[in-house]
């Protein structure tokens, strides 16, 4: 056995600082390595060693392969562990690390390649029978398809019988997954507007590596097949250093089901349960959950099996996860990711194992029991999200996150972070167990509702407003849920809370008065001023009390109120003019406001900081509502900013590559038809 001493985490945030956690445990020294905006994150901190890699970019630093090395051999770390995304499922980057007479806390390279390109992959489950969706492979742009039977100049793709509830796959595709080259290597070539006829519309482009939603893009009509094509395989390209994309059906209305499995290298795989992933916003989990509400025990069984023979056919060690797509009957494998999951935390709970020691006791060579313990409970876990209403990244200060229990948060920022426009805006994944269903979500709801979060839009009202959704409460979920429910409204301000913001700011002045600190709140010295003749007649009002309200209490942190007979303490907290009165924010109005610089009607602002990638429109183009003007790229994504109605291109301001900040004027539209 190969026992490891230091251990270098080729990651950043939340999932760094989890693997820390384990090592911590177990006595093995740790290593980060830490981008400059990253020079003072707390996973740069808790490590015992610390590498800085110099730049911002990734490609600069967490992608670099050969830094990555230099770092290991700088601070004497014996083994590697990859964290998720990044070079979590790049193959060369396991064989440097092999090669560099280090360990890798990982499947073997070869695992890895094998289901690093999902077209592979769907090939390889293909042929040791696993359930497949068909595909399209996309060359030079263009989707490629097998030879097929044809009827009536038609092409007709296979079908999926169901046997025991799992989709079998017949002769014609034993060899390859539709949409692989046939075995002679021969394919035709399609048009775009002839792709609906070998698949039918709804499309779904997706990047062969990587994950996460990037290079993934939904398509309805034949003319916008080229287009998001395109822009999957500029996003990918940018997210993994790889641009392939295939086009498969889009199975609307189906659950995201996945399997997570774990193998040593002696023989024993273990099916740990399936999780249940199908509430997603931009392709994106947001909530995960085990078991799922909807999969029965027969079906569970059929899932494990199909996952398990994923990871005997490429010989897998280590962590991993089979992902499917199940709508009723239908199963269909998605994708295996060759790393530890993001989600990994509710198998975690139900099966009470830490994923992240069984990693590295595997990578050691140990052995795992011949069964794994039996599950119990329920788990959820949600991502916090810096982002607005629209799923619109967030990058500032974040200047208070506490999370209160009982619920396990595993986070990569904490009090006072800077979140970044350069990575990924999560915040961190709060996770619940109990030993139901209903107990975990009132546990998860709760802690949400009184979590103190400062600075940073987040999404904690759009996750609260999934958590109370009917829907979702009895358990019918699926991937278009959030397309169904529109969850992302923010609760308006009560008027206690109103009352309570401006009643501790007066609280606050008064303990900063260095004269007649005594007098109340609303008194004024008016003996000095003029005579009254010099001035226009002036009405001032006060704004009363709300009818039955009584102020019990109020100091510039705290104020307690009570309306007929019922108090109401609430804790307010101010930031400039940003005040927050428990979790409810407000933006405090100047009482002489500055002038400030108009916007001509019709402006395009910004609404990040970013990097512009692509102007469609020049000025006096003619232009419909939803139209793409111009994509910008922020936080690993593309963003499309669109039209928010008809009319003419008054003027462009912005240029492919130039950088933005927030706010800042892209293009005017003006409405109309002049």
């Amino acid at each position: 056995m190969t026992a490891i001493t230091r251990l270098l985490v080729a990651n950043r945030g939340e999932i760094a600082r989890r693997v820390f956690r384990t090592c911590r445990e177990l006595g093995i020294e740790t290593v980060a390595v830490f981008s400059d905006a990253d020079a003072d994150a707390p996973h740069t901190a808790e490590a015992d060693l610390a590498v800085r890699l110099r730049g911002a970019a990734p490609a600069d630093t967490y992608l670099n392969i050969g830094r990555i090395l230099e770092a290991c051999r700088d601070s004497g770390a014996d083994a590697v562990h990859p964290g998720y995304g990044f070079l979590s499922e790049n193959a060369d980057f396991a064989r440097a690390v092999l090669a560099a007479g280090l360990t890798w806390v990982g499947p073997s390279p070869e695992a890895i390649a094998a289901m690093g390109s999902k077209v592979t992959a769907k090939r390889l489950m293909a042929e040791a029978g696993v359930p497949v969706l068909p595909s399209l492979e996309v060359e030079a742009g263009v989707p490629v398809l097998p030879s097929l039977e044809v009827e009536a100049g038609v092409p007709v793709l296979p079908s999926l019988e169901v046997e025991a509830g799992v989709p079998v796959l017949p002769s014609q595709v034993e060899s390859g997954v539709l949409g692989s080259p046939s075995p002679e290597g021969v394919g035709t070539a399609l048009p775009s507007q002839e792709v609906g006829t070998a698949l039918p519309y709804p499309l779904l482009v997706k990047a062969s590596a990587g994950g996460g939603g990037r290079g993934m893009r939904v398509v309805r009509r034949a003319e916008d097949l080229e287009r998001e094509v395109a822009s999957a395989r500029r996003e990918a390209e940018a997210a993994f250093g790889d641009g392939t994309v295939f086009v498969e059906p889009l199975l609307e209305g189906a659950r995201h089901i996945e399997v997570q499995i774990l193998a040593d290298a002696h023989g024993t795989v273990w099916a740990l349960g399936e999780r249940e992933c199908s509430i997603q916003r931009r392709h994106q989990k947001v909530l995960e959950e085990a078991p799922s509400p909807a999969i029965s025990q027969k079906m569970r069984k059929n899932l494990e099996k199909a996952a398990s023979t994923a990871a005997r056919t490429i010989g897998y060690t280590g962590a991993g996860t089979v992902e499917f797509m199940v709508k009723g009957d239908t199963v269909a494998f998605l994708e295996m990711n060759t790393r530890l999951q993001v989600e990994h935390p509710v198998t975690e709970l139900v099966y009470g194992l830490d994923l992240v020691r069984l990693q590295l006791e595997v990578a050691e060579g140990a052995a795992l029991p011949a069964e794994p313990p039996a599950p119990a409970g329920h788990a959820i876990e949600v991502r916090l999200y810096a982002e607005d209403a629209h799923y619109v990244p967030q990058s500032g200060t974040l200047q208070r996150f506490e999370i209160p229990g009982p619920v396990r948060v595993d986070s990569g920022v904490e009090s006072g972070s800077v979140v970044s426009t350069h990575y990924d805006p999560m915040l961190a994944k709060v996770i619940a167990h109990g030993g139901t269903r209903q107990e975990a979500i009132r546990k998860l709801a709760r802690s949400l509702k009184t979590a103190t979060l400062h600075g940073l839009t987040t999404n904690r009202d759009f996750l609260l407003n999934i958590l109370k959704n009917p829907d979702f409460l009895a358990g019918r979920t699926h991937t278009d849920f959030l397309d169904e429910h529109h969850l992302t409204a923010t609760p308006e301000p009560t008027d206690l809370e109103a009352l309570a913001a401006a009643l501790a700011m007066a609280a606050e002045r008064r303990a900063g008065a260095e004269v007649l600190t005594t007098l109340p709140s609303g008194w004024r010295n008016v003996r000095s001023q003029p005579d009254r003749a010099s001035f226009a007649e002036i009405e001032v009002t006060y704004r009363p009390l709300p009818e039955g309200v009584t102020v019990a209490a109020a100091t510039p942190y705290r104020v307690v109120l009570e309306r007929d007979g019922v108090r109401h303490a609430y804790d307010v907290a101010r930031y400039g003019e940003i005040v927050y009165v428990g979790t409810t924010r407000l933006t405090a109005l100047p009482r002489l406001p500055e002038p400030v610089v108009r916007v001509a009607p019709g402006s395009l602002l910004a609404p990040m900081p970013g990097s512009v990638l692509r102007v469609d429109v020049e000025p006096g183009d003619r232009v419909t509502r939803g139209q793409v003007v111009l994509v910008l790229e922020a936080m690993k994504m593309e963003h499309q900013i669109a039209a928010p109605a008809g009319g003419i291109v008054a003027d462009v301001r912005a240029a492919k590559g130039q950088q933005v900040e927030a706010g800042t004027v892209l293009a005017i539209i003006q409405e109309g038809d002049e």
